[in-house]
């Protein structure tokens, strides 16, 4: 295999050719995740009763390396079943035979970057340092990149590692590689081989980050950008940069507050950014599947509340890179989205970040990391309507009152498979993102936003969210309203031609058209709940488990659709999944619109509004 040094953005990349294969669009519409527990003969067990089609278990990135030959191996965070790196690789080629057996996608968890051990100490090295120093096996990974390992890692303004001690994973030290070392990503190559010849479909990229590193692959990398964006006189004028071959950066961050920001800051986002995708695009989506054509790759990142800047591992990506090449997404709402206050008209909902994600990733396949292991079946019902795949973490599978509703839940996915998979939003008004304003520093738009989202979601209106830098002219005319937020006027939403739901805040309302079959699928998640007791400081309670969930059921909701052009109903019906089988609705249909009303329900109805032409 031919391999060649190409630079780009500055960033030295070690390519293999050939590079990527044709690689089809992968559609799934449920998974689990789980990082403890995935080690019982009763996982499987829960695998065959709620067939999801993708399990992201198991770690195989630095986690895996630093960790497994380790006394810690069964700890937090990767919770690995056995002790030793021969010893769990194989376990894990095991557990993905039956995985596979049971028609699903094993996708692994793969640590980027985040590494634990300690270069020296009275038992030698650990963790990472004692596995590359002592165990790197070259007839299993090929010859190390470099001989010390201390030359791979992220580096402060001193010149010396960056350390974190956030965890004290058996009392050792936290390090960071930099991705824009060639010599790590050849290490990262070596364990992707090593992970794709442990029987793996793909791979989820996770703690993908860059700090405020300034090694001379950062300082180079950096320079590089600058001069290939920026004139020597818009250097001079923006960034008071004289002389960029001679400059030396005293920071070169990557997170920071938007109250902080600056012009070369927010470039040194753009750039991390920027050469995070090519690193991930080099590693993962060129080379891994160069080994194996169809292999899965995504990433997990963090939206939060859609806190930019400070947060967004994808924030200051261009239209043309978000996502590109990626067969999924995860993006955890943090601490945002896991209670409810309903005091407050809060739901805890994951609504608006789904449709945005879904409105910037082509529909394809995504999950929200929510954190919430009480609403099971609302955050199921979430993404099963906008377009997601159920369910982004706390498959607790060994709660049996959980698993009843976990399995309940994906078998109606299953099910009206027709419904969802690779469904398409209908939607009759956009809400642009406000991109273009955050690539500038702004992010007062995003709350202007934020508040807009909440209120057509309240009014029930039918929308998607699209970036402001992504909508095409052609896109705009498929919307009766198209609302920007950030100016000096505020939004005005004409409401004489939209459909209408007479139904509580509570509720959310979104609509899809399946691939096949001329049909408007309504989904309706009904948030409403016996919310538990507030803790003593009179906040919001995340709740103990499903026993909190206490859904609260709705009444009918009252229906006044607007018909797509030239189609009349040949029949309406509603389904729970808590109902045996579809229930017929009576609906009344005159001047382009259909009325009805659903049955009540608990926490999810879909109605399902069968088209023929007029």
């Amino acid at each position: 295999m031919l391999r060649v040094l190409v630079v780009v953005c500055g960033i030295g990349l070690v390519t293999d050719l050939p590079g990527q294969e044709t690689h089809d669009r992968f559609e799934f519409t449920r998974m689990v995740a789980h990082w403890a527990k995935y080690d019982s003969d009763d996982y499987l067990k829960f695998i065959e009763e709620a067939e999801p089609e993708v399990a992201q278990i198991g770690f195989y990135g630095a986690h895996f390396w630093s960790l497994v030959h380790t006394p810690q191996f069964a700890g937090y965070p990767a919770h690995f079943p056995v002790r030793g790196i021969n010893e769990c690789g194989k376990w894990f080629q095991e557990r993905n035979q039956g995985l596979h057996a049971r028609n699903v996608k094993a996708i692994g968890h793969f640590n980027v970057e985040f590494l634990v051990g300690e270069p020296d100490s009275d038992e030698g090295p650990r963790g990472f340092f004692k596995f590359y120093r002592d165990l790197w096996d070259e007839k299993q990974l090929g010859p190390k990149p470099v001989s010390d390992p201390m030359e791979l890692l992220e580096r402060g303004a001193d010149g010396k590692p960056i350390i974190n001690n956030s965890y004290s994973i058996g009392g050792m030290h936290e390090y960071w590689a930099c991705l824009r070392n060639p010599g790590w990503q050849k290490v990262l190559k070596a364990w992707v081989k090593h992970a794709v010849d442990q029987g793996l479909d793909g791979l989820i990229a996770n703690y993908f980050y860059r700090h405020n590193c300034l090694c001379e692959h950062c300082q180079a990398g950096f320079r590089e950008h600058l001069l290939d964006h920026f004139t020597a006189d818009q250097l001079k004028s923006q960034f008071q940069i004289a002389d960029l071959a001679n400059h030396k950066f005293d920071e070169i961050v990557f997170w920071h507050s938007p109250d902080e920001s600056s012009p070369l800051r927010r470039e040194m986002l753009r750039w991390s950014q920027i050469s995070n995708k090519e690193v991930f695009d080099e590693v993962f989506v060129r080379y891994g599947r160069s080994l194996k054509p169809d292999l899965l790759v995504a990433q997990w990142n963090h939206l939060g509340n859609f806190g930019q800047i400070n947060s967004d591992e994808r924030c200051m990506l261009p239209a043309e890179t978000w996502g590109r090449d990626e067969d999924y997404l995860w993006y955890s709402t943090g601490a945002a989205a896991h209670y409810s206050d309903l005091s407050k008209r809060y739901l805890g909902e994951g609504t608006l970040q789904a449709r945005y994600i879904r409105g910037t990733f082509d529909d394809k396949p995504f999950t929200l990391g929510k954190y919430e292991n009480t609403r099971i079946r609302v955050a199921i019902s979430e993404l099963a309507a906008n377009g997601g795949a159920p369910m982004g973490f706390y498959t607790r599978y060994t709660d049996p009152a959980a698993r009843q509703e976990i399995v309940r839940y994906y078998q109606f996915l299953k099910r009206y498979d027709e419904v969802y998979r690779a469904n398409r939003s209908h939607a009759e008004v956009a809400l642009l993102y406000p991109r273009t304003a955050v690539h500038e520093g702004n992010v007062e738009p995003v709350a202007a936003f934020r508040e807009l989202g909440t209120k057509l979601l309240d009014d029930h209106v039918l929308f998607d969210v699209i970036p402001d830098d992504l909508i095409t002219a052609e896109q705009r005319k498929r919307y009766q309203s198209v609302l920007t937020v950030g100016g000096a006027a505020k939004p005005e939403l004409d409401a004489s031609n939209r459909s209408r739901f007479d139904a509580p805040y509570t509720v959310r309302v979104s609509a899809s058209r399946p691939v096949s079959g001329d049909e408007i699928t309504l989904h309706l998640v009904n948030y409403n709940r016996e919310e538990p007791p507030r803790d003593r400081n009179d906040r919001p309670s995340a709740g103990r488990g499903i026993v909190d969930e206490k859904p609260i059921a709705v009444d009918p909701v009252a229906a006044d659709f607007v018909l797509p052009d030239g189609k009349s109903v040949q029949s309406v019906t509603a389904i729970t999944p808590e109902g045996d089988a579809e229930l017929p609705v009576k609906f009344h249909e005159a001047d382009g619109r259909v009325v009805f009303k659903t049955p009540d329900f608990l926490v999810y109805c879909i109605v399902r509004i069968s088209l023929t032409d007029r």
